[in-house]
């Protein structure tokens, strides 16, 4: 089986080698940058996930996030490893494409166990993004749901699930991006567009409409209180 391939980004070398030696233990193959300008140039050569710092030189970890996500087409994994972790610096991490955020101090074990867990639920959709083949995009997996993008259709436990337009809208948006947080006027502009006279709170019935629909996956559309709404994958273990 070939070995998932992590590019590890810090200005401190002492906790680069140390990263790297152990996830090298673990069975994965690394590869250090020492500033967002190195990695930036690495990043073409198709990592399976970014160990990303905040806090570097001219280029912070969040500008490189926003940079990757906006430039290159596949969507790379990025774990934040970060002394800033108030909510605020989570939530923008989380809006950046993050898929977790490590807090310094952190245990070398714990850092093992989240990069196993984020490649674990990298759904089929991104992993067609990653390794650059589209043969079946628009395609999300999640445990036993499952959304098709071109014909419309969402299953659950392979039962068809009827949704409205819109609701199908709000999910397929939500779970392309997990942990991605929309606000509603986000949601707005992408599904009602330029519709007349339709309210934030319209995003909230819908919303509401569709986690009962989805059952036993409701809790994977979390409303993040004074943000808006995300998918959050781990959610889903509490009732599945």
């Amino acid at each position: 089986m070939e070995k998932r391939r992590v590019l590890i980004v810090d200005d401190e070398e002492d906790l680069c080698e140390i990263l790297s030696f152990n996830l090298k233990s673990a069975g994965f193959e690394t590869d250090v940058a020492f500033s967002a300008e190195e990695a930036y140039a690495k990043i073409k050569n198709n990592y399976d996930l970014l160990l990303l710092d905040v806090m570097m030189g001219a280029i912070s970890g969040f500008k490189l996030a926003e940079l990757i996500r906006e430039d290159y087409p596949k969507k790379i994994p990025i774990i934040f490893i970060t002394a800033k972790d108030n909510e605020n610096d989570k939530l923008k991490g989380f809006n950046l494409g993050a898929d977790d955020y490590i807090s310094k101090p952190f245990s070398v074990k714990e850092v093992i166990a989240r990069v196993n867990a984020v490649l674990s639920r990298v759904s089929p959709a991104q992993e067609k993004q990653i390794s650059g083949r589209d043969d079946v995009v628009g395609l999300i997996d999640f445990k036993r749901l499952t959304i098709n993008r071109q014909s419309k259709i969402v299953k659950v436990n392979d039962i068809v699930i009827k949704l409205t337009k819109k609701e199908f809208e709000i999910l397929y948006i939500l779970a392309s991006q997990p942990h991605k947080i929309f606000s509603r006027s986000n949601i707005l502009d992408m599904v009602w567009k330029n519709e007349s006279y339709v309210l934030d709170r319209t995003v909230d019935v819908h919303i509401a409409r569709l986690r009962k629909k989805i059952e036993p996956y409701a809790n994977t559309i979390v409303n993040r209180s004074g943000y808006g709404y995300c998918f959050d994958p781990d959610e889903g273990k509490l009732q599945i």
